[in-house]
């Protein structure tokens, strides 16, 4: 059965978090002073780790892109940043009591490979002199590329050092839609890489598509995401372009005349699900599709798989340390935010403060309906007997009112209810989130309008 339903879609789609975390970032509040301290000290000792590294700079700047970025050509631009990274790190080292284990490592931005090949090296050993890692076929080491912005030893670099999972922006291969944004690379470029990366033995391969971007058409995605099977990526990630000139500026070199009308969009969505998933790519959710062979697909069958602000994993047993500006680490309950401005978080290792400056302590309310939210967008359920084992809730009782709201959900098939617990039908898959934010409990009182379409 084919999840796309043009009718359902247009009756649900509705602005809602894409659900990185439970409670989302919108509920930050300022960090009290020594508060990161604590919680890195209160860690406990026996949770993995995965480490993420924010990298600012990009040579180019994307129209489309809403990231925290820094547009310069020079290497000699991005400074001393690495060493900033190297202090933030040994400070918060320094802080944790035993010996972390690193189950997964990713490296985004921006563009990670800015930095040179030596200086992902430095990096690199830096870490394994700092924690203790599992064997690379245990972990999941990833890497975000830009293919126009990797050297001739840099895929080979990074696999020698342990990199297992490479994922390459692409997002379209019309040359018009790409001159338009701002992000021209060939096809034969992408071919390329693609092709080295297999031969280097990289486990997991991604490619980024966006539908919806200017001068994109029905017919020309469709040809581009042919020809993206063809090329093979092993995950796949499909964005809808939101236009938001407002709030990023890069946006507004895009004329809102050129961009597709949403009616278009909405076929461009169904054709590319559609397409994917009859080409033997599973629906993983919220974007992503994979091989059913890959370890993403694999996790989602076998009821292992898990979301955080990396999106999905594989391994959700692990406290997230973020390093550098704007990155979020998730520790226990606690979820925190760098500053997001370079020069101010600059000052702060300058001066050997933490760079934290927003927190969430999560209830444990909250920490409930994290558990219902991410095992719905994961795994399409929401299993009563589960739920009152863990929580010692009679989760009917305590959840009458949201199951009472989803009644229409499930009279339109799109969800099914009985004492057992609640599971996505596949008609309603692209609508996860909307099932998910009945049991928001932010959502209804503020921040309506703060996010995105779900479709």
């Amino acid at each position: 059965m084919h999840l796309f339903d043009e009718a359902m879609i247009h009756k649900y789609n509705r602005s809602g978090p894409r659900y990185t975390s439970y409670p989302t970032a919108l509920e930050f509040a300022p960090i009290e002073t020594g508060g990161e301290q604590k919680i890195l000290e209160g860690r406990q000792q026996d949770v993995p780790v995965s480490l993420y590294f924010h990298i600012p700079f990009c040579r180019h700047l994307c129209y489309y892109c809403g990231c925290n970025k820094i547009i310069t050509k020079k290497n000699a631009d991005a400074g001393d940043y690495l060493e900033y990274l190297f202090a933030e790190i040994k400070h918060k080292r320094r802080l944790m009591k035993g010996n972390p284990v690193v189950k997964q490592l990713h490296l985004g931005g921006g563009t990670p490979t800015f930095f040179a090949d030596e200086e992902i090296v430095a990096l690199w050993n830096f870490l394994q002199d700092e924690f203790d890692f599992v064997l690379e076929n245990e972990g999941d080491f990833s890497i975000e590329i830009d293919p126009r912005e990797l050297g001739e030893n840099t895929l080979k670099t990074l696999r020698t050092l342990g990199f297992n999972r490479v994922s390459f922006g692409v997002q379209d291969l019309e040359e018009t839609v790409q001159i338009a944004v701002n992000r021209v690379q060939s096809e034969s470029l992408i071919r390329s890489v693609m092709s080295e990366s297999r031969q280097l033995g990289y486990h997991s391969i991604n490619i980024d598509l966006i539908y919806g971007l200017p001068h994109q058409t029905v017919e020309t995605l469709a040809n581009t995401v042919e020809r993206i099977i063809d090329i093979s990526p092993d995950r796949l990630s499909v964005f809808n372009y939101a236009h938001l000139p407002e709030r990023f500026p890069a946006q507004r070199k895009i004329k809102d005349e050129d961009l597709p009308s949403p009616a278009d969009k909405l076929v461009m969505l169904g054709n590319t699900i559609n397409t994917l998933t009859d080409s033997g790519y599973q629906y993983i959710g919220i974007d992503h599709f994979a091989k059913p062979d890959d370890e993403l697909a694999v996790a989602q069958q076998q009821g292992n798989l898990h979301r955080n602000f990396q999106g999905y994993t594989i391994l959700g047993d692990c406290d997230l340390l973020g390093f550098g500006v704007s990155s979020i680490s998730q520790i226990g309950n606690h979820i925190l935010q760098n500053n997001t401005d370079l020069k101010a978080y600059k000052k702060a290792i300058e001066v050997k403060q933490l760079p934290a400056i927003k927190q969430i302590e999560a209830t444990a309310e909250d920490e409930l309906r994290c558990y219902i939210i991410m095992n719905l967008l994961c795994h399409d359920y929401m299993d009563f007997a589960d739920i009152e084992a863990k929580f010692a809730i009679n989760a009917q009782a305590h959840f009458a009112q949201q199951i009472e709201q989803l009644k229409d959900m499930q009279a339109d098939e799109l969800v099914a209810i009985d004492d057992k617990g609640i599971r996505i039908l596949p008609k309603g898959r692209l609508l996860g989130r909307n099932v998910a934010m009945v049991f928001d409990e932010y959502l209804e009182n503020k921040h309506k309008n703060r996010f995105s379409k779900v479709i």
